[in-house]
Formats: C-alpha cells, structure tokens, sequence
C-alpha cells in the first residue's frame, strides 16, 4: 500500500503479520523538535501483538532458517545498498528529530554500513551452510569411536528490539542486522519520539521484497502485552534508560522463561587528558576538539557522548578557556540549514528533563561554560524548538562528590574534573560504574598502559588517541560493527555487534556428542574418524560438483636425505643450528641430531599431494593450525593422506572454498605434521563457455 509520507502529520503504522495496520485508539502527536509543528501520529492500539511472536515463530522463522549464511548475507547486501540509494528521503525525514545531516550521516548511512559490514564478515568468515561450528572436535575415546563437537543452530523465536530516539535508524538496523545473519526474524520498536523515520525506513525495506516478508515487524507505539508473550527461544534488546531497562528485564514472562534480555543503559563516559598532554601538545588540542564534539554531535543525545572530563590539575583552567572558546562558535539552529552546527535535542520535554539534571549537578559543580536557560539561535524557532546551549560544569574535588558519576545530563553537558595523579584519574573513570566507552588522549606508553588496563575491566570499549593516530581515529563516540557495544555495571551489562560475536548472541550453542561419522553427517564437516571413501580419482580432479566431505587421497612416499635438508637450508637461507650442526642439534632437548625443516616437510607433502595439471583446483590460498608434532630426520620416510574436510561454494561465484585435512606421517605411523590446506575449487570443470 502506498503511502504519502510527505503529509504532515502523517499516521505512522505498524508493520505486523505481513500487513500494514493503523491504530485504532488516541495515541500521541509528534512534534518537530527544530520548530515544534506536528510531524506525525502513533499509535498501536489494536496490534495483535501475540500474533507478530506466532507469525515470526512459525511462518518467517523457518524461511529464515532454510537459508545459509551466505544467502542471508547476500539478502543484507542488497538491502544495504538499497537503503543507501534512498538515503536522502531519510536525510529529509530525519531533521525533524532536531539532528543536522552530519549527525544524520552516523544514523542513516552509519545504520546501512553496519548491514553491508555484517554482510561482508559473514561471507568471508562463516560457511556457506545453515549450522556453525564452535571450537575444535572434543575426543571422548581412545579408539576414536565417540566424540563431540560444540554447534551454533539460530534459535527458533523472534528477537525484539526496543530503541531509543536517539538513532531511529542505527540503533534499529545494528541490532537486525547480527540477527538476520543467525536466522531469527526482528520485532521493531522505536522510541515514539522519533519513529516516524523509523517506519519510514521499515516501508522502504518492506517494499524493497528484498528480505523474506516479516523478517521485520514493527511496532508503531506502545508495545502493549507483547513481553507476556515471549517464551524461551526468544530474545529481547533494549537500548534506552536503566530504570525502564530493569523494569522490562523483570516481566514475569522473561524471568520464568529465562529469555535473553540485553541492555545497554545509562552511561556517564569519561575521557581521560594524559599528564603529558599539556597546552600546545597536540593531544591537548585533540581532546578539546574531541569533547567539544560528542557534546555537539546529535547534541550530546548519544550514549557514547562525553560525559566526564577528567584532566590534569594543572591544566583544567586552559582546558576550560579552550572548550568554552570552540563552544561559543558552535551555531545553534535549524538542523536544515546548512550553517547549522549544533540542532535541537528530540523534544520540549527531553529539554526540561535536560535542564533539571543539570539543576542536580550544579549541587556538586559550577557552570563555567554556558547558559542552559538562555537560548540563543541562528535559525528555527528558540521558543517552540528544543534548543539548548551547550554547558560546562567544573567540579573541584570529584572523588568526594556523588552526583556527577551519577546523574546524567542526555544531551550538551560535560563536567571538567581534575585529578593529581594517575590512580586518581582511574579512580574518577571507574566511579561511573561501567560505562559503554571510555577515552585517554596521551603520547606516552606508560600512561596509556596504566589508564587501560586500570579501567578496562569497567568499560565496554577503550579508545587511545594521540597525534599518531588522529587523521584515521574514529573517535571516542563512535561504535563500530567490528567491535563490541555494550559495558559492564551500570551501562547495563550487555554487548552488542562486536562482528560474528553479535551473530551467535541469537544462536543456540549446543554440545552434540556421539560417533564421528555421525557428527559429520550433523555438521557437515569431516572429522576424524568419518567416514573417508577413496575412488581412483584424485580429489583435486574433482570440482565442486562432484567433490564430497570425505574424499580421500593417500599418497606414495618419499625420503627424506642429509642433501635434501642441506638443499633447502642454501636455497631458504634457514641455516638454523638444528638443521646444520649435528652436536648443536643433539644437545638440544627435543632433537636426536640434525632435524629436517618443518617447511621442508610442508613443501614435499605438497609434492606428495598436488596434481599439476589445470583443473578445478584454482589456487592455494593458505593453511590453518599447523603444527610439527613429530621431528624428522635424514632417513626418515613420509606419506601424505589428504582429506576433503568442508566444502564451501560461494553464492555469487563460480567457485568455492575447500578445506583439507592434512596429515603428514612416517612409514611407522608417527604423526609429523597435521594442519587443513585452503584451496579455492570450481564450481563445475570444465568452465562454462
């Protein structure tokens, strides 16, 4: 159904059971948070929220979980390429929510990198099939009869995703997209303040047909009795405030069913000025610059922002002349205007409860920066506009205060606080009892030493900064799909992204135990002990059309001689002792004499094994876990058995990876070397024309 989504107030939806539904009840009216008109109204009133778990549970679900990783990750892709091509819609619909089109970028274009991210680490680092392995093969008998492995399936619920209103775009697709890559279907639900972008971008993607219908859902408004529902296959997010967060993580359905529950809270982030990093250093300049920023960026509504300024003594009165300085340029307006470089927070109502903790702080610190009564903008309107300057606060003595670790200002507010030494800045860093981010900007060793792994263990993430690294840095503020978001304590004890990390939060680990062959019927993978079929063809003659987990060649043998080793030693230029010197080589404590090299070994078991003529074998592109186990000496005679381990096609390419275990052995069966040899195999030989 087509919607104009220029009509203003328009109705918001929501999106559930594969149809568009309006709700039926009063529900609330939006206001531009730059000029105060009517945007949009919501309301879910009428949703059959029991419903949305059913038809994620048993229709979407099971589509999901037909595909592989490698499908999905291609169904992401696309999606995210989509969703970039459309970026300007949303740029348009998101300046009502007070951000300008630089914070906007985090939001919108950071929201589809973190899609095309996952898209790409999950084809390069998980298989094309519909399980995952965790870990090594556990062997539980000697004679190799009984073993177990640990898998990874997609759990068979709905993951529910509650967001703020600070990233309607972000915060929703940084969550769906680590799901989608598992195989669970999503239930959306935005912060009301600024969802109507959010469901903008749930249209867009619905129309796009490029996801499998509902492996979004979403709920426009109040999610009503949707947590009565859940059960012990579902997952529940929430990003928002730690007391809304404890109250949903107690819903008697979530503890009796023992349904996982992530949060990520409040969190007063501190950023750390080294010792070293004086007035006129550039670290110094880089720390103002960077706290001026996550004060201003999305104006200081970000979780991640700086909430804390903990510098030395010495340097507090320069450092607050210099932030106050870069402050007072900052222009507050219109988001739409391109002058604009600070808009307004997401709400009337999100300012007053800004300027009340503000009230809180000020029992502890005093402004020094700032007037948080007084606005003063270059367009919009100061009065209907939630409009705020930024404020500096400055608190002498902060460890023998309480309120500044612990009330947060959501929005353009940091406090200056000093410190005399270095366990005094950690101290002050840890007295937010965890945080999601925390930064130290120095050029010294030691002091970054001691400051990270003094307040790791209270954070979720630890950015250093210094001139070394100031033109690539991302930034204190800025979270990245590769590396986890979440911390510890009071930032709510959850961890989000972090790549494939984020992936298995929506998977079910289990340990499946049982006769080797069976298990790699189970995973499809073959382990020890599987079964191994050899038919006269030489494996690399296969492609991956008639190549099976399993195929097996063994080897004719070859000796290994005195001249051999002494061959490679001149030709390598590896003329370390145990190769060279037999009286060397025989005090050494793990060798009877002269040692063959251990790539000597791999080099003449790739003779041993490699067919050389052109075929469906495309490339040898690397080998994982090898290990010397057993020393070889001159005399000795070496075999190779080669099996085919995994088999991996890729979706968009004529070929495929291939995983080989092999096995390097002597003629009276001692272990020499074992390690898997990577090979890139076509799909079909030969190649179409």
């Amino acid at each position: 159904m087509s919607v104009d989504v220029t009509t203003r107030p328009r109705i918001l939806e929501s999106y559930a059971g594969g149809a568009w539904i309006k709700g039926s009840g009063k529900g609330q009216t939006l206001l531009n948070a730059a000029t105060g008109e009517p945007v949009a109204h919501i309301d879910s009133t009428g949703v059959d929220f029991a419903g949305a778990l059913d038809y994620g549970r048993d229709v979407v679900g099971p589509k999901l979980r037909k595909l592989t990783f490698h499908d999905r990750a291609l169904m992401l892709k696309a999606l995210g390429q989509k969703l970039m091509e459309l970026k300007d819609e949303f740029y348009a619909e998101s300046f009502a929510t007070g951000a300008t089109r630089t914070d906007s970028w985090i939001d919108i274009e950071g929201g589809a990198g973190t899609l095309l991210s996952y898209a790409s680490k999950a084809r390069r680092e998980l298989p094309n099939t519909r399980v995952l392995t965790d870990g090594d093969v556990e062997r539980l008998s000697r004679d190799n009869s009984f073993s177990a492995q640990h898998i990874l399936m997609p759990l068979q619920g709905v993951a529910i995703h509650i967001n703020a209103f600070n990233f309607p775009v972000w915060g929703m697709l940084e969550k769906v997209a680590p799901t989608f890559i598992a195989g669970l279907p999503s239930i959306v639900k935005p912060a009301s303040q600024t969802a109507y972008l959010t469901e903008l971008v749930v249209r867009r993607i619905v129309e796009s047909g490029i996801l499998p219908e509902g492996s979004i859902q979403l709920i426009s408004g109040s999610t009503g009795d949707l947590l009565n529902h859940v059960d012990g296959q579902d997952v529940v997010t929430f990003t928002g405030s730690a007391w809304t967060g404890r109250k949903l993580r107690t819903t008697p359905a979530i503890v009796e069913n023992s349904v996982r529950f992530t949060m990520e809270a409040d969190s007063l982030n501190a950023s750390i000025l080294g010792p070293d990093a004086g007035p006129g250093t550039p670290e110094f300049d880089l720390f103002v610059k960077e706290v001026a920023r996550e004060m201003t960026v999305k104006a200081g509504q970000k979780c991640t922002a700086i909430r804390r300024v903990i510098a030395p003594r010495a340097h507090t009165e320069a450092l607050i002349a210099a932030l106050g300085d870069r402050l007072g340029k900052t222009v507050l307006g219109d988001p739409a205007n391109e002058a604009t470089r600070m808009g307004a927070l997401a709400s009337l109502d999100q300012r007053q409860e800004v300027r009340d903790r503000i009230r809180e702080l000020q029992a502890e610190a005093e402004i020094v920066a700032g007037n948080p009564d007084e606005v003063t903008v270059a367009s919009g309107d100061a009065e209907k506009g939630a409009f705020l300057n930024p404020v500096v606060l400055f608190a002498d003595n902060p460890l023998g205060k309480n309120a500044i670790h612990d009330v947060e200002a959501f929005g353009p507010v940091s406090t200056v606080m000093p410190y005399d030494d270095i366990d005094e800045a950690i101290a002050l860093a840890k007295r937010g009892k965890g945080s999601l981010v925390a930064s130290v900007f120095t050029d010294d060793k030691k002091v970054a030493e001691e400051v990270v792994l003094g307040i790791a263990p209270l954070h979720g993430r630890v950015l250093i900064g210094n001139r070394q690294s100031a033109k690539t840095s991302t930034g204190h503020g800025s979270p990245l799909p590769v590396l986890v978001h979440g911390g510890p304590g009071r930032a709510g004890g959850g961890e989000e992204m972090g790549g494939i990390r984020g992936v298995k939060h929506y998977m079910q680990r289990t340990a499946v135990q049982g006769a080797p062959r069976l298990l790699s019927a189970v995973t499809g993978r073959w382990i020890e002990g599987a079964d191994a079929q050899t038919d006269g063809t030489h494996p690399f003659r296969k492609s991956l059309a008639e190549l099976r987990i399993g195929d097996q060649l063994v080897t004719a043998t070859r000796e290994v001689t005195l001249a051999d080793i002494e061959h490679f030693a001149e030709f390598t230029g590896d003329t370390f002792y145990a190769h060279m010197d037999e009286e060397a080589a025989k005090a050494n404590p793990f060798f009877d004499g002269r040692v063959a090299h251990g790539y000597l070994i791999v080099s003449f078991a790739a003779g041993l094994f490699v067919d050389p003529a052109p075929g469906p074998v495309l490339a040898n592109y690397g080998v994982d876990n090898l290990r010397f186990l057993t020393p070889v000496y001159p005399g000795d005679v070496l075999g190779v058995r080669l099996t085919c381990k995994e088999i991996n096609p890729r979706a968009s390419a004529e070929h495929g990876e291939v995983r080989w275990d092999c096995q390097v052995t002597k003629a009276d069966g001692a272990l020499v070397a074992q390690y898997d040899v990577l090979t890139m195999v076509a799909k079909t030989w030969p190649p179409a024309a």
